[in-house]
């Protein structure tokens, strides 16, 4: 499978600056992230300190320091998060559906997201009166609450009901027409994440939004993954028929190419959406640091693709 192993000390190490210690690799001590997702090549970080490596019900979880980024988060081999860029992906994946909504959101869902961080930017719209999440993993929580503190304040908002519970099962459950937002915060579809990015699981997010409604999902790079994003995006112009669909991305260090995209869906009914353009002011909240991300300007870039990219996927979204 992909990801499989830490990586960790798995490259000899040599002298930097020259070809020699190029060629050389790394020295022990440092992770690589391989995946047969991003074939030939691999970010590497250094742990100087590694603070928890288990394997949980699902998957294999690493949790370690490093010089540049604080605190990292892996699970099966893949960073999911660190301190230093965390907010560039959470405040995008929860800011660009819900400021796009014409009217403001009052019940949201997020599926996966166990680290807290896209709870933490919901909590920031105080339009919202019911915030829930379904996460499968209980050990993600966890090890957010005792390493990732900044983020875990997400499930200290008293709107939240945490859920530990397979998503497409919770949202075969739910009652029609419930979510304003959906947020899909997950990883990459391999493993325990991989029917979340199928057909039956957007036809359940479908079901589950209001008429009017917005669901925003993790949507890979794309530099590493045109095809993946092309059928996803194609598979949701045909669900959400008579809504919209928008990609827009995020830039990031340390995912996979520096750069990772959400697909944007509306279900038809209600004012009609366009994603490119923000209705809500950028949410503040007393409570928590102010945005370093999200702002309108970037909310309205964001959905600004390259030529190569607008080509691929010009059919299926929205003009």
């Amino acid at each position: 499978g992909a990801g499989e192993g830490p990586g960790l000390g798995a490259l000899s190490g040599a002298q930097a600056g020259t070809s020699v210690g190029g060629l050389a690799g790394l020295p022990p001590g440092w992770f690589a992230e391989l995946s047969a997702m991003w074939p030939g090549q691999a970010l590497c970080l250094e742990a100087s300190e590694v603070l928890h490596q288990a394997r949980s019900q699902y998957q294999d979880v690493l949790v370690f320091r490093n010089p540049a980024f604080g605190t990292v988060l892996c699970l099966d081999g893949v960073i999911q998060c660190t301190d230093r860029d965390e907010h560039a992906y959470q405040e995008m994946i929860a800011h660009l559906p819900l400021c796009a909504l014409p009217r403001p959101a009052r019940r949201a869902l997020v599926i996966g997201g166990g680290d807290g961080g896209v709870l933490r930017e919901l909590s920031r719209h105080a339009s919202l009166e019911r915030i829930e999440i379904a996460e499968l993993d209980a050990a993600v929580p966890e090890v957010s609450k005792k390493f990732f503190p900044a983020m875990a304040k997400g499930f200290e908002d008293e709107r939240v009901t945490v859920h530990i519970t397979d998503g497409l099962k919770f949202l075969r459950e739910a009652e029609e027409g419930t979510y304003d937002a959906i947020v899909v915060d997950s990883s990459d579809p391999v493993g325990p994440a991989a029917v979340l990015f199928e057909r039956p699981f957007f036809e359940a997010l479908h079901r589950a939004l209001r008429p009017g409604g917005v669901v925003c999902t993790q949507a890979e790079s794309l530099w590493l993954h045109l095809d993946i994003i092309r059928e996803l995006a194609g598979m949701c112009r045909s669900v959400f028929q008579g809504g919209s669909v928008a990609y827009g991305y995020t830039t990031i260090p340390t995912y996979p190419s520096g750069q990772i995209g959400f697909m944007l869906c509306s279900k038809p009914g209600g004012d009609p959406v366009d994603f490119r353009q923000p209705r809500q002011p950028p949410p503040g909240s007393s409570r928590l640091p102010p945005l370093r991300y999200y702002n309108a300007a970037i909310h309205r870039a964001a959905f600004v693709l390259p030529q190569f990219a607008q080509e691929a996927l010009g059919e299926s979204l929205t003009p």
